[in-house]
């Protein structure tokens, strides 16, 4: 029977880069984040009419910016968009899954916890790195301002315990690395030792 696996970790923890190691290693990989984005745009009309036309970009599109405005931090409107939106990325997943003849497969989530998938994950890769690292990452890769992303830090205090209450076992990967050779070769022979140990590699 194939194996599901879930990815995550904190913000700028270098989960994507994890990801690049396992779809090296010949593992198909779902960015779940990005399928959100599909999934927006396949419920275009409805979210239009939901939440206004002038959400529409000059070619059809949905300014997923606008939208985030009008929903985000407003309970109501989040949860109007999600109703709207989940099904889609629902759907999305399980047609992913099933072409996936059988393969393990790897679902990459930020918020891997909120994912229909969740329940049937037979183990969790959840990637950490020191604060300062991640500070360090964030700002040379969004650019925000120091309050901005430690604001961002924040909002995720409660972010390993959602893990940690749930059925899946749970493998910690540690990734200090700024692009040191030494750090790296640690980061792969940890997801190698990960994927032998569960049978997949």
């Amino acid at each position: 029977m194939r194996k599901l696996v879930g990815l995550t970790g904190l913000y700028c923890a270098g989960k994507n880069r994890v990801a690049a190691l396992l779809e090296k290693r010949g593992l198909p990989v779902l960015d779940v984040d990005k399928l959100g984005h599909a999934a927006i745009e396949a419920e275009r009309a409805a979210i239009l009419s939901r939440f206004g036309g002038d959400l529409a970009n000059p070619d059809g599109t949905v300014n997923r910016r606008l939208l985030g405005e009008r929903a985000f931090g407003k309970p109501g409107e989040m949860a109007a968009l999600q109703d709207i939106v989940h099904p889609a990325a629902n759907r999305l997943t399980g047609e992913w899954l099933a072409a996936q003849a059988g393969k393990p497969c790897v679902f990459n989530a930020a918020v891997l916890h909120k994912s229909s998938v969740f329940g049937q994950l037979d183990f969790i890769i959840l990637v950490e790195a020191p604060f300062f690292v991640r500070l360090l990452r964030a700002r040379k890769r969004d650019g925000l301002s120091w309050r901005s992303l430690l604001k961002r830090f924040g909002s995720q205090k409660h972010f390993i315990s959602q893990y940690l209450s749930g059925k899946a076992d749970i493998y910690r990967v540690y990734n200090p690395s700024f692009g040191f050779r030494p750090y790296e070769a640690q980061l792969e022979n940890r997801i190698d030792e990960i994927l032998s140990g569960e049978g997949i590699f």
